[in-house]
């Protein structure tokens, strides 16, 4: 494995991840850095170990062997919320959110603000809207009214909340697991957009994606994985997409 990152200020670091599900190893020895203030992409073909990574990283598995660290710092989440806690948040494919519930109810699910003393407590509405107009607002994110269903919102404006969320709660780290798969191009850019300003506020953003035009776009970091091992790493600037899709699949070996 190699790398053309500089070996110091990493936001998240994996030190030598090993995780086995039985007799199938998920994955072998794993290592890999993502910068704050950059976005770094993991590829990959399907089985190749990405997810089960970024689920070691999000609290929801736990590794076999190796660490995790969070700006230096050794890290062993028990749980999602853990991670939470610590500043990284995760949007999967299928964003979590809950379609019969307005879209500021999304953004305090599980986080809800009460008013009043126990056992006497009720939640307090004004405040959370009003908390969900500025979360949407600082990422430019135009939607009519936060009091709207999600089940009403487009598949882009539903990728916009669920960042937002994700970005809202003074997180370090947000990962983001192939987050314009199921968009169009438009609403693609939007949400290309969004990474670029979460960028911009200083967050080490994580992302998988098999669009390798995206990735190229978007990245400052690539790792290559590769049935259960990183294959090689490398800046985005020094490669190309035909050799991402050579490293990928085996017919490039990886640089030395």
């Amino acid at each position: 494995m190699t790398s053309q990152v500089e070996s110091q200020g990493f936001a998240v670091e994996t030190n030598n991840i090993f995780k086995s599900y039985g007799s199938v190893r998920a994955l072998k020895g794993v290592s890999i850095t993502a910068k704050a203030g950059e976005v770094t992409s993991i590829i990959g073909d399907n089985g190749a170990g990405k997810s089960t990574l970024i689920k070691i990283i999000a609290g929801v598995e736990k590794a076999d062997e190796g660490t995790v660290e969070i700006f230096g710092e050794p890290v062993s989440f028990h749980s999602p919320e853990a991670a939470r806690e610590a500043g990284i948040e995760t949007v999967y494919q299928t964003l979590g959110l809950i379609e019969d519930l307005t879209i500021w109810q999304n953004l305090f699910l599980k986080r809800e603000l009460m008013i009043g003393i126990p056992p006497f407590r009720i939640l307090n509405k004004r405040v959370m809207r009003n908390e969900a107009v500025r979360m949407l607002s600082e990422l430019d994110v135009h939607i009519p009214s936060v009091k709207a269903r999600v089940r009403g919102l487009s598949g882009g404006q539903r990728q916009a909340v669920a960042i937002s969320r994700a970005a809202g709660w003074s997180s370090q780290v947000v990962i983001m697991d192939e987050p314009t798969a199921a968009l169009g191009v438009r609403e693609t850019a939007k949400v290309e957009e969004l990474i670029e300003r979460l960028k911009a506020r200083g967050l080490a953003v994580i992302v998988i994606s098999h669009n390798f035009d995206q990735v190229l776009r978007l990245s400052e970091q690539i790792w290559v994985m590769r049935q259960g091992n990183v294959i090689t790493g490398m800046r985005a600037s020094d490669t190309s997409g035909d050799e991402l899709v050579s490293l990928i699949t085996g017919a490039t070996q990886a640089r030395a």
